[in-house]
């Protein structure tokens, strides 16, 4: 790698203005793909990096992300969170990026966007969790800060650049794959229903079996932050009820760790007597491997998603005219050793 290489020695050896390779490492939408290709090339082969302080100088931008936290979002999501950073962050240092998190108090989101916006602390934000019933979207737009969702905002989907995974059809495959194995009572280990991949998730549950001509049972349905104890402690006590489920949904890899505790401190076998299908969102420091999985599961990466977020935010600021994108991803059904017939009736 050459040393010493500054912005004049990259634009002599491009033969061209020092503004123009400035704007095209930049992401300015006035240079054309060509010319930024070929400019990312030349910089890559002669180990050019632009420091933080000239690039805000050069684009008038703070060269930085927000991700605000409220503290309950926060804690229900962390292992999630987490790895969806990750995902973003890599992205984010690959375009000279620095990516600033907010964990605040909920009734201080908005003040904490509004700082954002007032000080130009970001360029831009992440949303997370949307809810059912959202509206930080219009408090953004009212600021022109530009934000991805991660997640959908119900009856925003046109108007708002987001990416999210299809749950309701996940959760709707994973139920006919029960019911395809003679399950009838099915039991759903939810998140927390105010969320809007919640609902989705639950619609995607209910419409399955409502389809093989069947009702949902409210005793079997359950919603909470997705815990291991939520896991274990509820379906210990579905376990010990006169008319027990044969078969479990949950919502996340954690809790359904729980579940599967709960079924061998019954005396049960998971995946002989009781079925479990789980989400699994392809946590780094959980994996769900080998040969045949441990758990039956929809799988979608929550890195993969940080990444393309982050593609789509960073897409917009380069490009503040464009129309919103959304990116819709579909679960993998991944077969493992939790699910099997559902037990003939004694």
């Amino acid at each position: 790698m050459s040393k010493g290489v500054n912005l004049k020695i990259l634009s002599q050896r491009l033969n061209l203005s020092q503004t123009t390779v400035s704007r095209a490492l930049n992401g300015y939408p006035e240079v054309s793909a060509e010319t930024r290709k070929r400019v990312a090339e030349m910089a890559d082969k002669l180990g050019y990096a632009p420091n933080s302080q000239a690039r805000r100088l050069a684009t008038g931008r703070s060269m930085a992300i927000g991700h605000v936290i409220p503290r309950s979002i926060h804690e229900m999501m962390n292992p999630i969170f987490l790895e969806f950073i990750a995902g973003a962050g890599e992205t984010y240092s690959k375009h000279g990026y620095d990516m600033i998190i907010s964990v605040v108090e909920d009734d201080q989101e908005e003040e904490a966007y509004r700082q954002i916006s007032s000080r130009k602390k970001a360029d831009g934000v992440i949303v997370h969790g949307p809810a059912h019933d959202e509206n930080r979207h219009a408090l953004l737009k009212d600021l022109n800060l530009p934000f991805v969702v991660h997640g959908r905002i119900a009856g925003a989907e046109t108007e708002t650049c987001w990416i999210d995974m299809n749950n309701r059809r996940a959760f709707q495959r994973a139920t006919d794959l029960l019911l395809d194995l003679g399950h009838t009572r099915i039991a759903l280990l939810n998140g927390l229903e105010h969320m809007d991949f919640a609902r989705r998730r639950r619609r995607g549950f209910e419409d399955a079996i409502k389809e093989r001509g069947l009702a949902p049972d409210p005793a079997l349905m359950r919603s909470n932050d997705m815990t291991e104890p939520y896991g274990c402690d509820n379906a210990m006590e579905m376990l010990k009820s006169d008319n027990p489920p044969t078969a479990f949904l949950v919502s996340s890899m954690i809790s359904a760790i729980g579940v599967a505790r709960a079924i061998g401190q019954c005396g049960l076998v998971t995946g002989k007597d009781v079925s479990i299908i789980t989400h699994d969102d392809a946590l780094s420091f959980l994996p769900n491997s080998g040969e045949v999985p441990i758990f039956t599961c929809t799988r979608s990466s929550v890195r993969y998603a940080g990444e393309k977020a982050a593609e789509l935010l960073l897409a917009m600021i380069a490009n503040p005219n464009s129309e919103p994108t959304s990116l819709h991803l579909d679960a993998e059904l991944i077969i493992g050793q939790s699910t099997g017939p559902a037990p003939a009736k004694v």
